[in-house]
């Protein structure tokens, strides 16, 4: 593994090929919005046009981790992210848009060119045990997921935790990857002070769809599988039913639902797509692509929850929408909970146990 220590802005800036890219969710490079200047490859005269394109790495220095949000419709106020950028490629992501900050594009830069804070556990360490710090709930994956395939060898989610376990500071994941399930022993201790619950966003049942929107993102069987085995350990785990995309996966709602709670869900949410700047492009392309027949009912049924628009910013409306297509997700959301026995509460983690530890003490080498 190859870790460059590349300033972004030194990467080129794509504006798409025009055909499918195996294994991306993008098949497209939306133009930066704020660069300049930009260049596009014309696929018919560029012998470089890639079918293939691998996933690089470069290290990210930030000097804090922690980060704040002050909106009410996520539902935490701190986060930490040890990735910049997703390489499960979903095509929907709201976070795309986070990467044109570094100078790169939403689209296939995204979930090709990973951001890597090495030093995240570290950094972790240091703001916890500062005076200031008031323990509360510290949510993993409040961008991107913190377990997204490079976290199997870089292990860098695993070491956030570590010192989260050691401080009994409580954190809540959010992820859609059964590799959620190699961490049981922390996030079990942790469970067993009342300061850890994840959640494994499902977005379908059908493997060919997930497979064309979540490219490498664990397929439904193994999400249903980490619930169970996250629940078999007594970690508190739900379901995120997210993102719904009327006229797509807005009729799978009830099985999703039925099927996380026999695999030992608790709780469960739900969000409606929200398409930001570039995603839009993109998301639109990514229809054009797989779901040419579906686009124009797709775009109306979302612009009808948007005020006639593909994006809602607004705080309170942005992540449910608005409208008769809105309500009847939500009305089909609640009873499917009621009749799977799911929570749609908020969960409530403990943070009496926190304890303030010495560097010398934590459990990881830092």
């Amino acid at each position: 593994m190859h870790v460059a220590h590349m300033h972004p802005s030194a990467a080129p800036n794509l504006s798409g090929w025009g055909e499918k890219i195996l294994g991306r969710g993008s098949s497209i490079n939306p133009v930066n919005r704020f660069e300049a200047i930009h260049y596009d490859v014309d696929e018919w005269c560029d012998p470089g046009s890639p079918s293939h394109i691998r996933t690089q790495l470069f290290r990210d220095d930030s000097q804090t981790i922690i980060a704040r949000n002050q909106s009410p419709d996520v539902g935490f106020e701190t986060s930490v992210n040890p990735y910049r950028g997703c390489e499960h490629g979903c095509a929907y992501c709201y976070a795309r848009p986070t990467h044109e900050y570094l100078g790169f594009s939403a689209g296939i830069d995204f979930e090709s060119k990973i951001l890597v804070k090495l030093n995240a556990a570290s950094l972790l360490a240091a703001e916890l045990n500062r005076p200031g710090w008031h323990p509360r709930t510290v949510t993993m994956s409040g961008v991107t997921d913190c377990y997204q395939p490079i976290e199997r060898k870089l292990e860098i989610t695993r070491a956030c935790l570590q010192v989260l376990a050691d401080f009994r500071n409580p954190t809540f994941i959010v992820t859609k990857n059964h590799l959620v399930t190699r961490d049981c022993d922390l996030l079990s201790s942790l469970a067993a002070h009342g300061a850890a619950g994840v959640t494994v966003s499902i977005t379908t049942l059908d493997a060919s769809l997930a497979q064309k929107l979540e490219p490498r993102a664990s397929n439904p069987r193994s999400r249903l599988a980490a619930i169970r085995e996250l629940s078999n350990a007594n970690i508190p785990v739900g379901v995120n039913a997210a993102p719904i995309i009327p006229g797509l996966n807005d009729h799978e709602i009830p099985a999703i639902l039925t099927a996380a709670a026999e695999a030992g869900a608790q709780f469960a949410y739900y969000t409606i797509v929200r398409l930001p700047l570039a995603v839009s492009t993109i998301f639109i392309n990514w229809l054009e692509t797989h779901f040419p027949d579906r686009k124009n009912t797709v775009l109306g049924r979302i612009q009808s929850m948007r005020g006639g628009k593909l994006n809602e910013s607004a705080f309170g409306q942005r992540m449910r929408g608005q409208g008769i297509f809105a309500e009847q997700i939500r009305k089909i959301f609640e009873v499917s909970c009621r009749r799977a026995g799911l929570d749609q509460d908020h969960v409530e983690l403990n943070t009496k146990a926190f304890r303030r530890i010495e560097p010398n003490q934590l459990g990881l080498d830092l």
